[in-house]
């Protein structure tokens, strides 16, 4: 979680590979895309309360839900365009984020991520008995943002994947200027030892609790913009597997790097994608009936990751990266065969 100077060239790297995937992409490609941007977000939300203030939660969901239903109500119901549907779909996750927030901060460890856990159930019960947001329906009819002003149509998927983008850089560029400032630093010294920080006399729950309600707010913003993506949005949003496989995400990019996020959704969305794929197995020779199996192969991936690179990929790689740095800016007679 410090700040290291190949950081930045590498998330410039992954900026630069997003934006060649855009320029090369078909239609299925992009709406890939702006579907892994949309978890880039969620994750790195999930990160700052997660990879930096250490709260494990399993409840995230909740906050990915409650933007896709406060988006659909203002849109379908309501009639509102859909960047006021979103404005106010991050304001009532706020809203419900300190109402939780209250709640957990105060609580560590397991009963931090049982409570979590409960609330993100009860916020999926809620949305699938009732009639108002359709149920286990869902609700339909979602439309995106009208950008015709500009002479842009947010229905092509070209241009909705570079909002997503765009929208996943801003949330990035914001997320890295509040875990750098003293704030910031504040969460990270909380997430190595918060007694101490607590006896320092610092309110450790207050700055817990501002970083539960940003977590929140990102993942509001998340779900309103998968709402406009899929044009569908239904109470499995909020069940607790989403919140275990963005959670995934964060652990197999990298806890407490933004990047690592950013890396472990294009990479699990991806891995998910292709390993359902009949096609993708065949063309490795295997049976195409392997693809029902995805699962069990990303569950074998996600355990190697945890025993061999236990800081991330993104982190592995950061000190790959170093070794070969310090190796080759050794002198030949510094260098060991």
């Amino acid at each position: 979680m410090s700040r290291d100077p190949l950081q930045t060239p590498l998330a410039l790297t992954l900026i630069l590979l997003a934006l060649f995937a855009w320029w090369q992409a078909d239609f299925f490609g992009h709406e890939l895309l702006a579907e892994i941007a949309i978890f880039a977000i969620f994750a790195m939300g999930l990160d700052l309360i997660f990879g930096y203030t250490g709260m494990v939660s399993l409840g995230h969901a909740a906050f990915l839900a409650v933007g896709a239903y406060v988006t659909a109500v203002m849109n379908v119901f309501l009639g509102w365009s859909a960047l006021p549907a979103m404005g106010i779909a991050v304001l009532v996750s706020v809203m419900v984020a300190i109402l939780v927030g209250f709640l957990v901060v105060r609580l560590t460890g397991i009963f931090f991520i049982m409570v979590t856990l409960a609330v993100g159930q009860m916020f999926h019960a809620y949305f699938f008995k009732s009639r108002l947001f359709g149920g286990d329906d869902g609700m339909s009819g979602i439309i995106r943002p009208d950008l015709g002003f500009i002479g842009l149509d947010a229905n092509d998927p070209m241009v909705f994947s570079a909002m997503m983008l765009i929208g996943a850089l801003g949330v990035y560029f914001l997320l890295r200027t509040i875990v750098r400032s003293p704030f910031g630093h504040m969460l990270m010294a909380i997430h190595h030892n918060e007694n101490r920080v607590r006896a320092l006399g610092c309110p450790v729950h207050r700055y817990k609790l501002a970083a539960y309600v940003v977590a929140g707010a990102i993942g509001g913003l998340a779900g309103s913009l998968t709402a406009q993506h899929t044009g569908f949005i239904s109470p499995d949003l909020a069940f607790w597997t989403v919140s275990g496989e963005v959670l995934i995400i964060v652990i197999v990019g990298g806890m407490g790097s933004l990047s690592g996020a950013v890396l472990g959704s294009a990479l699990v969305i991806l891995m998910r994608h292709q390993l359902s794929d009949e096609t993708t197995w065949q063309l490795l020779g295997l049976p195409g009936t392997m693809s029902s199996y995805w699962q069990f192969v990303m569950g074998i991936f996600f355990v190697l990751v945890v025993l061999f690179a236990s800081d991330g990929l993104y982190g592995r790689l950061t000190r790959l990266l170093q070794m070969a740095r310090a190796y080759l800016g050794k002198s030949p007679s510094e260098v060991h065969p």
